[in-house]
């Protein structure tokens, strides 16, 4: 079972967030540098990547399906994103070797950045485990945050650990959360079974 954010093609729960992010898109009020902060394994980073989907997929064939909250596997930014060649999409996490994600990786995004668009749709930048940054790849990061280029989105995570202030206050910080029926309903949904018949009634 692949659990991967980056291909879940259902929000399973976060609609309320999410209806809220796309109302604010719609009126031009997203805020350009998103904090979501919650436990580790409840969907924020799913609920970027469907917010991303949504805002890419506007005015492409098989766009985001609002009323049923889901990524259409045919839409061409989904796709790219999944082969991780989307020119509007970078995606930084730590990587399988290392220990922070270091500031090799944040020049990186600066140089591509940088670069003009070569079309006009806005560009996303999603940073999973941001309390792994180390001090160096925050502060090379707080430089980008402060003057974003136009028409950029940051999207930043946060496993509810202890990061910089001088990061958290360049964000606006959503608390994501999930309730214990919540969490036993995606459950349900992404095992397409009622998890309490799979536990064995003695226990």
């Amino acid at each position: 079972m692949n659990l991967n954010p980056t291909n879940q093609l259902y929000l399973y729960n976060h609609n309320f967030e999410f209806t809220n992010f796309i109302n604010l898109y719609k009126s031009q009020k997203l805020p350009n540098k998103i904090l979501l902060s919650g436990e580790k394994g409840i969907g924020k980073s799913t609920l970027a990547y469907h917010i991303i989907n949504y805002v890419l997929s506007i005015d492409e064939d098989h766009s985001y399906d609002l009323k049923n909250f889901k990524v259409n596997p045919e839409n061409k930014s989904f796709k790219l994103i999944l082969n991780k060649s989307n020119p509007n999409f970078i995606s930084i996490d730590i990587e399988d070797d290392k220990k922070s994600i270091d500031i090799t990786q944040i020049r990186n995004l600066i140089l591509s950045l940088n670069k003009s668009s070569f079309n006009k749709k806005p560009r996303f930048v999603l940073i999973d485990n941001i309390e792994l940054l180390n001090i160096n790849s925050v502060n090379a990061l707080l430089k980008i945050l402060e003057e974003p280029n136009d028409n950029i989105y940051f999207i930043l995570i946060n496993n509810n650990k202890k990061i910089l202030p001088t990061l958290k206050s360049r964000c606006l910080n959503y608390k994501i959360h999930l309730a214990s029926n919540q969490s036993l309903d995606i459950t349900n949904k992404i095992l397409n079974e009622n998890c309490l018949n799979l536990i064995h009634e003695q226990i």
